[in-house]
């Protein structure tokens, strides 16, 4: 026995190849359900992704400001700079606001957002000294959060006076 379609009569092959219309509509209906479901989870996702992503930047870059302090045996100093519609953070030689020599720059994610408390509130700028301290015996607390999502988890790239950096999920945005 030969149970091939092409022993079937020609109207019964034809009726029985592809799928119906209803078919298709009921498998994209729930496609469609499916995809409403995960989209606003990719969204935060993503938003968690950015922000742990510039965190991660910030503390390689103020890690790599006190080595370089360091070695040069000179003060570097860290500036987030938010100028001419870029994000970037600039390590540079001195303790000015204005860069004398660039040493590194780090672009982060236009959508995240660097808010810098730093204490006591008469120093404007970090800068690293060759002794593993920060100029004035400052400590920063930069909060990352990102611009296009509120469902996110900040996170908050710690420097203590002595030049410590810790990553922590903590502040609000």
């Amino acid at each position: 026995m030969n149970a091939s379609a092409k022993n079937l009569p020609h109207s019964l092959r034809m009726t029985s190849s592809g799928f119906t219309l209803i078919e298709l509509m009921v498998t994209i209906a729930v496609l469609a359900i499916i995809v409403g479901i995960a989209a606003p989870s990719i969204s935060t996702q993503l938003a968690n992704q950015r922000v742990k992503s510039t965190a991660a930047t910030l503390a390689n870059a103020l890690k790599e400001a006190k080595v370089e302090s360091i070695i040069r045996r000179q003060n570097i100093t860290v500036l987030y700079d938010t100028s001419n519609n870029s994000n970037k953070i600039v390590l540079h030689t001195g303790i000015t606001s204005i860069p004398s020599t660039n040493i590194a720059s780090y672009n982060v994610d236009k959508q995240s957002v660097i808010t810098q408390k730093i204490s006591p509130s008469t120093e404007t700028s970090i800068a690293f000294q060759p002794n593993k301290k920060i100029v004035g015996g400052a400590t920063v607390a930069y909060t990352i959060c990102d611009s296009g999502s509120n469902s996110e988890t900040p996170k908050q790239v710690k420097l203590t006076n002595i030049a410590n950096v810790n990553t922590i999920s903590a502040g609000s945005c």
